[in-house]
């Protein structure tokens, strides 16, 4: 149940400032808060219970407040979970779900969430990946008090990493169509400093922001956007150095769900454009367990620079004073179903890891088997802040987590939702304690006869088969849940 927000948020969402006078009254009492977006991040390091891999920074920042264990992103794939994460607003709600679309051709006067700081006072600044609109770093410049400061997604230091093949960046500075391009090398291992890479020049500027916003007191908004361990798999070769790729685990179980639609899955896309993947399955042991050790390498890499910007938090004094939510984009295949990257709507693309320490909220060390989104995040970060819940003029589509944070209701939904389009048709679906129902529909015909997928993960973990044949009483059950949920459209046609 939504709340309603109370006049300020009103006169503020129209654009009507408070006095300063009010604003500066408030300063000293204000919470300040850090938001860390971390690109291609599963729940997949030692606090989620990977013991083996080196994430230390990311698991004390989960030890200083709470882990949530059943967080699901909204569409896994960056730009539109993106906008889910910072409009507040379902890809189903506002109809974008594609890179090339600004969320401003579809809804045009949404306040994000750091707009909506911005508008309550606060200093509000991007440094790195944080929208993603196109196949770059694009701004949206109503969200910030400065100039947002982006850095390279793909990154490499190394001449034979591209071999004279033009980047996807560079397609596109040269005009060049990106799609299906070469991108380079899928990995690269470098003796080189921490700062040679994207991630460790965010942090460097994410210190330099903290360090002034330390001097002058301002209440701060402060949105992180790391790029690893996004594709290409690029770190210094320490971090390479931390695993060794004849002991890396591999997936379980390799094969599409049994009885799934063709369309619902997908083998190598995406990871197929970087050498030397080949162009179809299958992968190699060899090349196989290379890649899963690059994308733990990236991970390190990225934890290191996360544990500078939380030393630097703990130099400065700033953290019994800052909200720090630490969020992954979407979850990530590593060879389960014969699947690589993102883009489908089974459990590893989905699931993602949310963290969050507030002071005076969170037990340090806490968990919760909530069942949350993405879209949640907006109101919970605002009600954290003092701030009123965000009431529009975007569909605000999440619930504020504060009541579980605080351990007095242990949920505040009995489901996540979330969709992708794949094959000509929409899947959406909703995930439950126990299942996943997953609705597919020809897109632009909502009311054709639905396929689903029905995933037991009791009894059935690793998705070997689609039970929706078997259980109409169950799909039942969960089609009403579903229901709740507005029909998918499509994307909206950019108006610039």
């Amino acid at each position: 149940m939504k709340r309603t927000a109370a006049l300020v948020a009103a006169l503020l969402w129209g654009g009507i400032a408070l006095p300063l006078t009010t604003v500066e009254a408030q300063d000293s009492k204000r919470t300040n808060v850090l938001l860390i977006l971390v690109d291609d991040l599963k729940p997949s390091f030692g606090a989620y219970g990977e013991e083996w891999v080196h994430s230390p920074n990311l698991d004390r920042l989960a030890a200083s407040g709470m882990r949530f264990d059943m967080a699901y992103c909204n569409q896994a794939v960056c730009a539109p979970s993106r906008n889910n994460l910072l409009i507040g607003s379902r890809s189903t709600s506002i109809g974008v779900y594609s890179l090339g679309l600004h969320f401003r051709n579809a809804v045009p006067d949404a306040v994000t969430m750091p707009q909506y700081f911005k508008q309550h006072g606060y200093h509000s600044a991007g440094i790195g990946k944080v929208f993603h609109i196109g196949h770059g770093n694009k701004n949206d410049e109503h969200s910030w008090s400065v100039p947002f400061q982006p850095d390279k997604v793909i990154d490499y230091v190394l001449p034979e990493s591209t071999n004279g093949q033009l980047t996807r960046e560079e397609a596109l500075f040269s005009n060049q169509s990106a799609r299906g391009l070469p991108r380079g090398a899928a990995w690269e291992k470098a003796a080189v400093d921490d700062g040679a890479y994207a991630d460790g020049r965010i942090a460097t500027e994410g210190i330099k922001r903290l360090q002034s916003y330390a001097e002058s007191g301002e209440p701060f908004f402060l949105a992180l956007g790391f790029t690893k361990p996004h594709l290409p798999f690029c770190a210094p070769e320490k971090y390479w150095d931390l695993y060794d790729p004849s002991a890396m685990p591999l997936a379980e179980y390799t094969e599409p769900p049994a009885g799934a639609p063709r369309y619902a899955g997908k083998t190598i896309g995406e990871l197929n454009q970087y050498k030397p993947v080949p162009e179809e399955p299958p992968l190699d042991e060899t090349l196989t367990r290379t890649l899963i050790q690059g994308y733990y390498a990236a991970l390190s890499y990225m934890d290191s620079q996360v544990g500078r910007v939380l030393d630097e938090v703990d130099r400065l004094e700033l953290g019994d004073n800052t909200i720090i939510v630490l969020w992954g984009d979407h979850g990530y295949h590593l060879g389960d179903h014969g699947t690589w990257t993102k883009h489908t709507n089974y459990e590893q693309a989905n699931r993602i890891p949310i963290i969050m320490s507030a002071p005076g909220v969170t037990s340090p060390g806490s968990s919760s088997d909530a069942l949350v989104e993405t879209v949640d995040i907006y109101p919970t970060v605002a009600e954290l802040a003092g701030l009123p819940i965000p009431s529009g003029p975007q569909p605000i589509d999440g619930e504020s987590l504060v009541p579980v944070l605080k351990q007095t209701v242990p949920q505040v939904s009995d489901h996540a939702y979330h969709c992708f389009p794949k094959g000509g048709h929409m899947g959406r679906a909703i995930r439950t304690k126990q299942y996943r129902l997953v609705e597919w529909k020809p897109l632009g015909n909502p009311n054709a006869s639905p396929e689903y997928e029905l995933y037991d993960y009791k009894n059935d973990p690793l998705e070997m088969k689609n039970l929706a044949r078997d259980q109409p009483e169950t799909i039942a059950e969960l089609a009403e849940i579903l229901a709740r949920h507005p029909a998918a459209k499509p994307d909206q046609r950019p108006r610039r």
